[in-house]
């Protein structure tokens, strides 16, 4: 298969809900995360190698681990061991997610990198067994895959399809440095302890919001229980979400784990100006303006298929 190679295009998201319950024994928590994709990209590309081995390129490349530790090689580990296969193949990464920025960029990479090595492999997997790794791999991996709007309960693994009547607009505050998902999640133990954690269900106005497509009606619902354990932990958060509103976002909010930020727009014009008094500021290193829903991880580009 020399000169074989397939690529992968995935998607970004953001958690316009994430209602998060009490740890369970297991150490994880309950969720209710209403996903929705975000028209940021990595693009996976795979090709046969001699052994297994991860490159990457792109904004903060150098933060991304290219060792097994990488989601994207654990994904074609897996994969290769339920068929036998020796998982001899060069995983590349054009990375244009915000690392370690809660938005679910590793996860992207291991969706991606699931679906390539399973087309270069020739495997034909179906959706189902391809989601059942996505869910060994992670929580947020199988949202990946799938794409569009979905609300997924349990660890945020099982996943139901919502509808979604209309396109919103968004900017992307992208802050220095990371914040690490587990230490937030450790805040949140730390700053709920003692207290009653309802828990976790879905906004029935939030769904509702999402499937009219109005921004105006999503607005009042965005909700992250996560964001005050990840302004604990980055208390200069605070002014990069009220320098947004301020210039007439809609509604601000930490993306998932942080240190991302989410301002939601009523058009493209208005996200634009978002973006625009987010980068005179100062307070972030970058602003981002795109849309969703966006697909899941598509295949781009194949000359496996093409030869065949």
């Amino acid at each position: 298969m020399s000169g074989s190679e397939v690529t992968v295009r995935v998607p970004a998201k953001v958690n316009v809900q994430l209602a998060v319950g009490a740890a369970r024994p297991d150490g994880f928590h309950d969720l209710a995360n209403v996903f929705l994709a975000v028209g940021l990209y990595d693009e996976i590309t795979v090709t046969p190698a001699d052994e297994l081995r991860v490159t990457c390129a792109g904004p903060d490349a150098h933060q991304v681990p290219l060792d097994t530790t990488n989601l994207a090689a654990r994904a074609a580990l897996a994969l290769a061991g339920r068929h036998g296969i020796d998982p001899r193949v060069h995983i590349h990464i054009d990375k244009d997610i915000p690392v370690a920025g809660g938005m679910a960029g590793g996860s992207a990479d291991g969706a991606g990198a699931l679906l390539a090595c399973d087309a270069l492999w020739s495997l034909g997997s179906s959706e189902v067994e391809l989601l059942a790794i996505c869910a060994e791999l992670g929580s947020d991996v199988p949202f990946s895959l799938l794409g569009g709007a979905a609300l997924g309960v349990g660890r945020g693994e099982r996943l139901t399809p919502l509808d979604v009547g209309g396109t919103f607009h968004w900017v992307f505050a992208v802050a220095d440095g990371g914040l690490s998902t587990p230490a937030v999640y450790a805040e949140f133990d730390r700053l709920t302890s003692g207290t009653d954690v309802p828990p976790p269900t879905a906004d029935p106005a939030l769904l509702t919001a999402l499937r009219t497509g109005d921004p105006t009606a999503l607005a009042p619902t965005l909700t992250n229980d996560l964001q005050p354990a990840a302004l604990s932990l980055r208390p200069s958060l605070a002014t990069t979400l009220t320098t947004g509103t301020s210039a007439g976002a809609l509604a601000a909010l930490v993306s998932g784990s942080g240190p991302t930020t989410a301002f939601l727009t009523k058009d493209e014009e208005s996200a634009t100006t978002v973006a625009d008094a987010l980068l005179t500021s100062g307070n972030c290193r970058t602003a981002r303006v795109t849309s969703s829903p966006a697909a899941g991880a598509r295949v781009v580009s194949d000359s496996v298929a093409e030869t065949r």
